[in-house]
């Protein structure tokens, strides 16, 4: 009988984000995948959760992805973790659900922490419809990518690091609109969580003026 695949979310802050069941899961599983073993190390470590730790990461998942079908297909049950936040969410789980699919086993993906829907929520803006991008390109493609998200009439929601987020905002501008709200959230379950809502102009004028750092959602409101 073969195994299942748990993908399991972990806190993007706050460590009391983390649910009974997630460890619980984790726990039972013969073994870990995780984006770094040291990173999740410390968090299965504050867990008492003691279950070895494979890594699965961008540079070896092709690879890995194999030896998981296989030790799946002999009745091991695996979790995969990343670093924060839901597998397969702008991180690594992506090919490995496919596989999973493909072969017709079985997989289980834990509901919990992500970014981008407490972003959605607390941004004020349309949320009944809306379309989720994760990052941009980062360099060959991205205006394009920008303009086919301009003509999409729904909200749209993007991740974006601390040190492209100036010229984020203005090629926003660009292709959106200068009287398009957007909001901004960055630290999201950490103590220095922040939102802020505005025009594009604002959100520009506000990002400049400080030294933004942590992960940053954007959401942009393009509904009709």
């Amino acid at each position: 009988m073969s195994g299942t695949l748990y993908f399991v979310p972990t806190p993007i802050g706050n460590l009391e984000d983390m649910t009974f069941r997630a460890v619980s899961v984790l726990k039972s599983v013969d073994y870990v995948l995780c984006e770094d073993t040291r990173t999740s190390g410390i968090l299965l470590k504050h867990f008492e959760i003691s279950r070895p730790l494979k890594a699965y990461h961008m540079h070896n998942e092709h690879q890995a992805t194999e030896k998981v079908i296989q030790d799946l297909k002999l009745g091991q049950n695996i979790a995969i973790i990343t670093d924060a936040g839901t597998p397969g969410i702008s991180d690594p789980g992506y090919l490995l659900a496919k596989a999973v699919a493909d072969e017709g086993l079985e997989m289980i993906c834990l509901p919990g922490a992500t970014a981008f829907v407490p972003a959605l929520v607390v941004s004020g803006l349309p949320n009944n419809e809306f379309l989720f991008a994760g990052f941009l390109p980062q360099k060959k493609g991205r205006q394009t990518k920008l303009k086919q998200l301009a003509e999409e009439k729904k909200t749209v929601v993007l991740y974006e690091s601390p040190h492209k987020i100036n010229s984020t905002l203005q090629q926003i501008k660009v292709f959106f609109g200068e009287e398009t709200k957007v909001s901004l959230s960055r630290e999201i379950s950490k103590k220095f969580e922040e939102t802020k809502r505005g025009t594009i102009n604002e959100l520009i004028e506000f990002a400049e003026s400080k030294n933004l750092k942590g992960e940053i959602v954007l959401v942009i409101n393009n509904s009709i």
